[in-house]
């Protein structure tokens, strides 16, 4: 990340903001994305077993309001605060699981349909956050306008990579093979950005997009039985395990700042 990449992302003054604040997102460190991927692998679990908790409408209903809870608290506040911040992640998971499993479950709709659909609103996302606000980058996050954005693409990118994951693990790669899979993946925009060119921003979003499907699937084959390729080690456990995780970290990047202070990759 060079000063000229933060330059880049500053205001120009020609479209005066509704509402300035602090940064609202965390650097992108490392910590990013191993939080990034529990959340995904968390969300995958939990919302499998809110459903079976509670049946399918109450927990697509309970999800939908903690969602909205979440994020009003996040826009809300003027700065990054990592306990809002990664609550609104944690809900956005759980959502965009429920969202993508709606569309195949509840409707019949099959997963080589909803992931090109998911992969068509998210584009659609950064086509109208380009146009309004001439960037993608996550470290001009300032106004109320490039936050509605940001997490527009976020939601979107949860619902895309639970599609993606389940497509390929019921497509005959199974739960460990879509591990190994998107591991792989995920390496790809990393290292085109570091010796192909490129562009930062184009790398960090379609990383963030494969971090989905690898934490959903991983936490999948920790928790389904057996007879499915998995470990079965249960839901309850590996929410259990995976939400701890996160709180860990989460708790650690408050007291420490780390997440504000990080050198940025994107």
């Amino acid at each position: 990340m060079t000063t000229q990449h933060l330059l880049d992302d500053l205001d120009d003054g020609s479209r005066p903001p509704l509402r300035r604040t602090a940064n609202k997102v965390p650097e992108v460190t490392a910590w990013f994305w191993i939080i990034k991927v529990l959340t995904t692998g968390m969300g995958e679990t939990a919302s499998d077993l809110l459903a079976r908790v509670l049946g399918p409408v109450p927990a697509v209903a309970a999800g939908g309001v903690a969602l909205v809870a979440a994020l009003t608290v996040q826009l809300a506040v003027r700065r990054h605060i990592a306990w809002v911040y990664w609550t609104a992640v944690v809900m956005v998971s759980i959502v965009g699981t429920m969202a993508a499993d709606v569309l195949h479950v509840g409707l019949g709709v099959p997963y080589a349909v909803s992931t090109p659909a998911f992969l068509a609103v998210l584009a659609a996302v950064f086509v109208l956050w380009y146009v309004s606000e001439g960037t993608l980058s996550v470290h001009g996050i300032r106004t109320r306008r490039r936050e509605s954005f940001y997490w527009a693409a976020v939601l979107a990118t949860f619902a895309l990579g639970t599609a993606a994951g389940d497509l390929t693990a019921t497509a005959g790669l199974g739960y460990l093979g879509s591990v190994l899979l998107f591991a792989a993946a995920i390496c790809v925009p990393a290292v085109a950005h570091r010796f192909s060119g490129l562009n930062a921003v184009a790398a960090f979003w379609a990383a963030y997009v494969i971090t989905r499907p690898l934490g959903a699937s991983l936490a999948d084959w920790m928790a389904v039985n057996r007879s499915r390729g998995g470990l079965a080690l249960g839901l309850e456990p590996v929410t259990l395990a995976w939400t701890l995780a996160i709180l860990g970290l989460v708790a650690y990047l408050a007291a420490s700042q780390r997440d504000d202070r990080g050198a940025a990759v994107a």
